[in-house]
């Protein structure tokens, strides 16, 4: 039991020796600062900026929710009309030309089955005037459907890229807050007089101080 305890005691010291070479004491520290100082190098505390590592995840998952409001998580919220804008108006497209592309196949359809009561046979019906040929032919039908279908289509495609990007852009900003960047980026040169701790000789010069 005694060399149990002496062994015990042995294994915390060598510990706690360990601890203190691979932590630098607070001596060594002043120590280094004093010697970069009189070098004309100035030492500023560095503030580390807290990292969440799931903000990217929760931004591009409520950008897939809603858009925008990845956005407005990442409080950029000058990107959020623009998203709407740019989805709504993608949106509003497909439908005009889903509209569009629905009336000219159902009239395409009855003109191909012997009925003239489509709305493309007479624009005008209100003139009293009955036409005996149609305003819009048949061969004019099927390229308008088939036209309407392509920029119906065309308008799907680009409302899903903008949909995507949209999570895209609140996944990569939110990567990019979490960078500690300082708006201060300034480059300029400081006087520097210092007296050394042990001689007490004045020492002085110029510092090149770099703010990043």
């Amino acid at each position: 039991m005694p060399k149990f305890l002496l062994l015990l005691g042995f294994f915390c010291a060598l510990t706690a020796l360990r601890a203190q070479e691979d932590n630098p004491t607070e001596r060594e520290t002043d120590s280094l600062k004093n010697v970069l100082e009189g070098q004309g190098i100035t030492v500023a505390e560095v503030t580390r900026k807290e990292v969440n590592p799931l903000a990217p995840s929760k931004a591009a998952f409520y950008s897939a929710v809603l858009p925008g409001l990845g956005q407005a998580y990442n409080k950029r919220y000058w990107k959020v009309p623009i998203v709407w804008g740019a989805i709504g108006t993608g949106v509003y497209v497909y439908m005009w030309n889903d509209d569009l592309y629905d009336r000219t196949r159902t009239a395409f359809k009855r003109r191909r089955a012997g009925f003239t009561d489509d709305e493309f046979y007479d624009l005008n019906p209100d003139d009293d005037f009955v036409p005996t040929t149609p305003d819009f032919s048949t061969d004019a039908l099927q390229d308008a459907q088939e036209r309407y279908q392509r920029d119906r289509d065309l308008a799907l495609l680009v409302t899903i890229a903008l949909y995507a990007l949209n999570i895209i852009d609140a996944n990569v900003d939110a990567h990019l807050k979490q960078y500690n960047v300082s708006e201060d980026l300034s480059l300029h040169f400081e006087p520097y007089l210092d007296t050394h701790p042990i001689n007490s000789e004045m020492s002085y010069g110029i510092g090149l101080a770099i703010r990043f």
